[in-house]
């Protein structure tokens, strides 16, 4: 029997702005029926489990609640489980809720391939401007989608007790009897609240992030949660970066060029600030290893042509006009 037991000692930022001190609630420990029983939150889409997907999402959180049996992640989390398990997702958020300290809360299935830091932010700021005990997202149908939302603690600890002392315990009981107790702002978002209930959800989750406009910043993610890597990347500046390398050197130059660029990035402190410097320096070089290769307007002068004498190591190995990589 699930019982709810509120913190002893709830506290937290009430500011309200996205940077103000929040916690998270992740509820993965659903049976995944129409899965076939499968580990939902292990399944990967664009080479990551969802549930690390979703916890990437809400890395700003102070602390981070999932509800379900311990499993490795990518990021250190808090694991709580409610009793017995399988008591359904107001059981489950009872028991996570009881981790939690900050005033506010940010609510989240594990199986949300779409969702990111921009939209929990969304979520935060909206409750921050307004009244009301909640924001939550509504699906490509309008419909409520309550987890995918930020709360006000102290609304979720006051239901949560009224419901235990109507009903004994929160086992089996729907979430929306705690929802419809409380005020609620809806934000229409479908991308993000987009959900994995089916393997066909999970094909067209896998499709989309291959996309033209969304696989590389798919891409960016993944690498970034792969390596342990916190950095807001200008991935427009390491492009232009490679374009230039490669045009203005050789092709094999980008990827070289853009490593010893984040390796002198990370000895200079490895922020945004530490990368954009370096890919500078090394684009500016890139353009004047480029510009001596055109001759200066107006000169008529040509290249001495190599002696047929000369041995094969005096000329340069890029020499070749059509071996660059721009010609043509």
């Amino acid at each position: 029997m699930t019982e709810y037991q509120p913190p002893g000692d709830p506290s937290g930022d009430p500011s309200g702005g996205p940077d103000a001190a929040y916690d998270a609630v992740v509820l993965a420990g659903g049976a995944a029926r129409r899965l076939g029983g499968a580990d939902k939150p292990g399944v990967r889409v664009g080479g990551r489990a969802l549930l690390d997907r979703v916890l990437a999402a809400c890395a700003g959180a102070r602390a981070t609640v999932v509800v379900a049996d311990p499993r490795p992640t990518a990021r250190p989390v808090i694991w709580a489980r409610e009793e017995p398990p399988g008591g359904g997702p107001l059981a489950a958020l009872g028991a996570g809720l009881r981790h939690t300290t900050a005033d506010r809360v940010v609510l989240l299935s594990a199986d949300l391939p779409f969702l990111d830091r921009r939209t929990v932010e969304g979520l935060l700021t909206s409750l921050g401007r307004g009244a009301a005990d909640g924001v939550l997202l509504t699906d490509s149908d309008g419909r409520d989608q309550p987890l995918v939302a930020a709360y006000r603690t102290a609304p979720l600890h006051r239901e949560l007790n009224a419901l235990t002392d109507r009903h004994g315990d929160l086992t089996g009981l729907p979430l929306r009897r705690l929802t419809a107790a409380l005020h609620l702002t809806r934000l229409s978002d479908p991308v993000a609240s987009f959900d994995c209930d089916t393997w066909d959800d999970i094909a067209t989750a896998r499709a989309r992030i291959r996309e033209h406009g969304h696989v590389l910043d798919e891409w960016i993610s993944a690498v970034k949660d792969e390596l342990g890597i916190d950095l807001d990347v200008d991935t427009g500046v390491l492009l232009d970066l490679a374009r230039d390398a490669a045009h203005g050197v050789a092709r094999p130059a980008a990827p070289l060029t853009t490593f010893l660029v984040g390796y002198a990035a990370a000895r200079a402190g490895g922020d945004r600030e530490a990368v954009a410097e370096a890919a500078r320096k090394a684009a500016t070089l890139a353009r004047r290893w480029a510009d001596e290769d055109t001759p200066p307007a107006g000169s008529t002068d040509t290249p001495p042509a190599a002696s047929p004498d000369a041995p094969s190591g005096d000329v340069a190995p890029d020499a070749t006009p059509d071996t660059r990589p721009d010609a043509g």
